[in-house]
Protein backbone atom coordinates (compact mmCIF):
# COMPACT_ATOMS: atom_id res chain seq x y z
CA UNK A 1 0.00 0.00 0.00
CA UNK A 2 1.65 3.46 -1.16
CA UNK A 3 1.18 5.92 1.71
CA UNK A 4 0.61 9.35 1.47
CA UNK A 5 3.62 11.60 0.60
CA UNK A 6 5.30 13.70 2.70
CA UNK A 7 4.06 17.38 3.27
CA UNK A 8 6.32 19.65 2.03
CA UNK A 9 8.45 21.61 4.99
CA UNK A 10 7.59 25.19 5.33
CA UNK A 11 10.39 28.05 5.84
CA UNK A 12 10.45 30.36 8.03
CA UNK A 13 13.07 33.55 8.13
CA UNK A 14 14.96 34.29 10.82
CA UNK A 15 13.89 38.07 10.71
CA UNK A 16 10.49 36.46 11.10
CA UNK A 17 11.29 35.59 14.89
CA UNK A 18 12.48 38.78 15.77
CA UNK A 19 9.48 40.00 16.60
CA UNK A 20 9.00 37.25 19.54
CA UNK A 21 12.87 37.10 20.39
CA UNK A 22 12.60 40.67 21.41
CA UNK A 23 8.93 39.98 23.62
CA UNK A 24 10.90 36.75 25.40
CA UNK A 25 13.90 39.16 25.70
CA UNK A 26 11.65 41.52 27.56
CA UNK A 27 10.42 38.65 30.18
CA UNK A 28 14.06 37.96 30.72
CA UNK A 29 14.28 41.61 31.69
CA UNK A 30 11.48 41.36 34.09
CA UNK A 31 12.35 38.52 35.59
CA UNK A 32 15.94 39.36 35.95
CA UNK A 33 14.83 42.72 37.86
CA UNK A 34 13.36 40.60 40.41
CA UNK A 35 16.78 39.02 40.45
CA UNK A 36 18.13 42.80 41.43
CA UNK A 37 15.71 42.98 43.97
CA UNK A 38 16.21 39.88 45.56
CA UNK A 39 20.02 40.93 46.02
CA UNK A 40 19.21 44.17 47.40
CA UNK A 41 19.63 46.51 43.95
CA UNK A 42 16.71 48.13 43.41
CA UNK A 43 17.72 50.80 41.29
CA UNK A 44 19.14 47.94 38.36
CA UNK A 45 15.64 45.99 39.39
CA UNK A 46 13.41 49.21 38.59
CA UNK A 47 15.88 49.82 35.53
CA UNK A 48 15.21 46.34 34.00
CA UNK A 49 11.68 46.99 34.32
CA UNK A 50 12.11 49.63 32.44
CA UNK A 51 14.04 47.89 29.68
CA UNK A 52 10.99 45.25 29.55
CA UNK A 53 8.81 48.46 28.78
CA UNK A 54 10.87 49.74 26.16
CA UNK A 55 11.16 45.87 24.83
CA UNK A 56 7.44 45.57 25.05
CA UNK A 57 6.90 49.03 23.21
CA UNK A 58 8.80 47.73 20.22
CA UNK A 59 7.93 43.95 19.45
CA UNK A 60 4.44 45.04 18.43
CA UNK A 61 5.50 47.57 16.24
CA UNK A 62 8.31 45.28 14.29
CA UNK A 63 5.74 42.51 13.80
CA UNK A 64 3.35 44.72 11.84
CA UNK A 65 6.30 46.46 10.37
CA UNK A 66 7.66 42.91 9.26
CA UNK A 67 4.10 41.69 8.71
CA UNK A 68 5.04 38.48 11.03
CA UNK A 69 1.93 39.23 13.39
CA UNK A 70 0.84 35.43 14.87
CA UNK A 71 -1.63 34.46 17.11
CA UNK A 72 1.39 32.94 19.26
CA UNK A 73 3.20 36.04 19.29
CA UNK A 74 0.25 37.86 20.42
CA UNK A 75 -0.29 35.14 23.22
CA UNK A 76 3.54 35.65 24.33
CA UNK A 77 3.41 39.93 24.01
CA UNK A 78 -0.04 39.33 26.79
CA UNK A 79 1.68 36.30 29.28
CA UNK A 80 4.76 38.48 29.19
CA UNK A 81 3.03 41.91 29.83
CA UNK A 82 1.71 40.07 32.83
CA UNK A 83 5.12 38.87 34.21
CA UNK A 84 6.67 42.41 33.15
CA UNK A 85 4.12 45.22 34.55
CA UNK A 86 1.69 42.83 36.97
CA UNK A 87 4.34 40.08 39.06
CA UNK A 88 8.24 42.35 38.53
CA UNK A 89 6.87 45.50 39.83
CA UNK A 90 4.67 44.53 42.42
CA UNK A 91 7.59 41.95 44.10
CA UNK A 92 10.16 44.82 43.72
CA UNK A 93 7.71 47.08 45.30
CA UNK A 94 6.88 44.94 48.29
CA UNK A 95 10.69 43.70 48.32
CA UNK A 96 11.66 47.59 48.57
CA UNK A 97 9.16 49.35 50.62
CA UNK A 98 6.32 46.85 51.69
CA UNK A 99 7.84 43.87 53.18
CA UNK A 100 7.71 46.20 56.94
CA UNK A 101 4.15 45.49 56.56
CA UNK A 102 4.47 41.38 56.25
CA UNK A 103 0.74 40.59 55.60
CA UNK A 104 -0.63 44.05 54.59
CA UNK A 105 2.29 44.37 52.00
CA UNK A 106 1.28 40.98 50.85
CA UNK A 107 -2.52 41.79 50.30
CA UNK A 108 -1.71 45.49 48.42
CA UNK A 109 1.24 43.17 46.46
CA UNK A 110 -1.52 40.42 45.46
CA UNK A 111 -4.27 43.03 44.85
CA UNK A 112 -2.47 45.52 42.38
CA UNK A 113 -0.98 41.83 40.34
CA UNK A 114 -4.29 40.96 40.21
CA UNK A 115 -6.11 43.75 38.71
CA UNK A 116 -3.19 44.05 36.37
CA UNK A 117 -4.17 40.07 35.51
CA UNK A 118 -7.68 41.61 34.82
CA UNK A 119 -6.91 44.59 33.09
CA UNK A 120 -4.84 42.25 30.93
CA UNK A 121 -8.21 40.22 30.20
CA UNK A 122 -10.01 42.54 29.19
CA UNK A 123 -7.90 44.28 26.99
CA UNK A 124 -7.18 40.54 25.16
CA UNK A 125 -11.09 39.64 24.97
CA UNK A 126 -11.78 43.63 23.45
CA UNK A 127 -9.21 42.69 20.81
CA UNK A 128 -10.94 39.70 20.23
CA UNK A 129 -14.21 41.32 19.93
CA UNK A 130 -12.68 43.57 17.28
CA UNK A 131 -11.74 40.67 15.09
CA UNK A 132 -14.66 39.10 14.94
CA UNK A 133 -16.82 42.23 14.52
CA UNK A 134 -14.43 43.95 12.26
CA UNK A 135 -11.61 41.53 10.86
CA UNK A 136 -9.16 44.36 12.12
CA UNK A 137 -7.62 46.34 14.70
CA UNK A 138 -7.89 49.58 14.21
CA UNK A 139 -6.16 52.27 16.49
CA UNK A 140 -8.08 53.64 19.56
CA UNK A 141 -8.03 57.01 20.47
CA UNK A 142 -8.36 56.06 24.01
CA UNK A 143 -7.82 53.43 26.36
CA UNK A 144 -10.44 51.89 28.97
CA UNK A 145 -8.56 51.87 32.35
CA UNK A 146 -4.54 52.74 32.79
CA UNK A 147 -2.75 50.00 30.28
CA UNK A 148 -0.51 47.86 31.98
CA UNK A 149 2.92 49.48 31.55
CA UNK A 150 1.57 52.78 31.98
CA UNK A 151 0.31 51.65 35.30
CA UNK A 152 3.86 49.58 36.46
CA UNK A 153 5.11 53.03 35.38
CA UNK A 154 3.35 55.22 38.21
CA UNK A 155 3.31 51.93 40.43
CA UNK A 156 7.28 52.57 40.81
CA UNK A 157 6.85 56.59 41.31
CA UNK A 158 7.98 56.15 45.13
CA UNK A 159 10.74 54.22 43.82
CA UNK A 160 12.13 56.99 41.43
CA UNK A 161 11.58 59.97 43.62
CA UNK A 162 13.82 57.91 46.60
CA UNK A 163 16.59 56.86 44.36
CA UNK A 164 16.57 60.44 42.92
CA UNK A 165 16.80 62.22 46.69
CA UNK A 166 18.29 59.76 49.09
CA UNK A 167 18.17 62.32 52.09
CA UNK A 168 13.73 62.58 51.39
CA UNK A 169 12.51 60.18 53.88
CA UNK A 170 10.08 57.46 51.99
CA UNK A 171 6.60 56.89 51.97
CA UNK A 172 5.30 54.90 54.95
CA UNK A 173 4.68 51.33 54.11
CA UNK A 174 1.05 51.94 54.97
CA UNK A 175 0.79 54.99 52.44
CA UNK A 176 2.49 52.92 49.78
CA UNK A 177 0.44 50.14 50.15
CA UNK A 178 -2.42 51.94 49.47
CA UNK A 179 -0.96 53.99 46.78
CA UNK A 180 -0.54 50.15 45.20
CA UNK A 181 -3.84 49.30 45.19
CA UNK A 182 -5.00 52.50 43.96
CA UNK A 183 -2.78 52.20 41.15
CA UNK A 184 -4.47 48.63 40.55
CA UNK A 185 -7.81 50.09 40.43
CA UNK A 186 -6.75 53.11 37.92
CA UNK A 187 -5.76 49.76 35.73
CA UNK A 188 -9.37 47.79 36.23
CA UNK A 189 -11.81 50.93 35.99
CA UNK A 190 -13.39 52.36 33.38
CA UNK A 191 -12.74 55.72 32.33
CA UNK A 192 -10.99 56.42 29.20
CA UNK A 193 -6.98 57.06 29.29
CA UNK A 194 -5.32 58.87 26.21
CA UNK A 195 -4.01 56.21 23.59
CA UNK A 196 -0.81 57.88 22.27
CA UNK A 197 -0.85 55.60 19.42
CA UNK A 198 -3.36 57.54 17.52
CA UNK A 199 -1.70 60.93 18.13
CA UNK A 200 -0.43 62.69 14.63
CA UNK A 201 1.40 65.74 13.26
CA UNK A 202 2.10 67.96 10.56
CA UNK A 203 5.01 66.16 8.42
CA UNK A 204 6.67 69.42 8.43
CA UNK A 205 6.77 68.82 12.30
CA UNK A 206 8.68 65.69 12.57
CA UNK A 207 11.94 67.23 12.91
CA UNK A 208 10.82 68.70 16.01
CA UNK A 209 9.70 65.54 17.49
CA UNK A 210 12.61 63.17 16.35
CA UNK A 211 14.79 65.92 18.55
CA UNK A 212 12.34 65.54 21.35
CA UNK A 213 12.92 61.95 21.44
CA UNK A 214 16.84 62.37 21.02
CA UNK A 215 15.71 64.89 24.00
CA UNK A 216 14.01 62.18 26.12
CA UNK A 217 16.94 59.25 25.56
CA UNK A 218 19.64 61.94 26.50
CA UNK A 219 17.47 62.76 29.63
CA UNK A 220 17.14 59.04 30.62
CA UNK A 221 20.73 58.44 30.56
CA UNK A 222 21.77 61.15 32.26
CA UNK A 223 19.15 61.77 35.06
CA UNK A 224 17.37 58.75 34.90
CA UNK A 225 15.27 58.89 38.03
CA UNK A 226 14.18 62.89 37.54
CA UNK A 227 13.13 62.00 34.18
CA UNK A 228 11.20 59.34 35.28
CA UNK A 229 9.72 61.50 38.09
CA UNK A 230 8.47 64.21 35.55
CA UNK A 231 7.12 61.74 33.00
CA UNK A 232 5.42 59.63 35.77
CA UNK A 233 4.07 63.08 36.72
CA UNK A 234 3.26 64.35 34.02
CA UNK A 235 1.10 61.31 32.54
CA UNK A 236 -0.37 61.17 35.81
CA UNK A 237 -2.05 64.97 35.12
CA UNK A 238 -3.15 63.63 31.72
CA UNK A 239 -4.85 61.09 33.46
CA UNK A 240 -6.49 63.87 35.32
CA UNK A 241 -7.81 65.82 33.26
CA UNK A 242 -8.80 63.13 30.90
CA UNK A 243 -10.95 61.88 34.14
CA UNK A 244 -12.30 65.47 34.45
CA UNK A 245 -12.79 65.59 30.81
CA UNK A 246 -14.80 62.07 30.86
CA UNK A 247 -17.27 63.46 33.81
CA UNK A 248 -18.32 66.57 32.68
CA UNK A 249 -18.87 64.85 29.35
CA UNK A 250 -21.05 62.64 31.29
CA UNK A 251 -22.79 65.34 33.17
Amino acid sequence: MTGQPPKPRSELQLVQLLPNLITISAMCAGLTGIRFAINGQFQAAVAMILVAAVLDGLDGRIARLLRSESEIGAELDSLVDFVNFGVAPALVIYMWGLHELQAGGWVATLIYATCCLLRLARFNIGNRLLDKTTGDKPVASNFTGVPSPAGAMLAMLPAYIAFMSPDLPRLPPALLGIYMVLIGGMMISRFPTPSFKSVSFYAEHARFVMVGFVALIAALLSFPWETMVVVSLGYAAILVVALWQGRKWRA
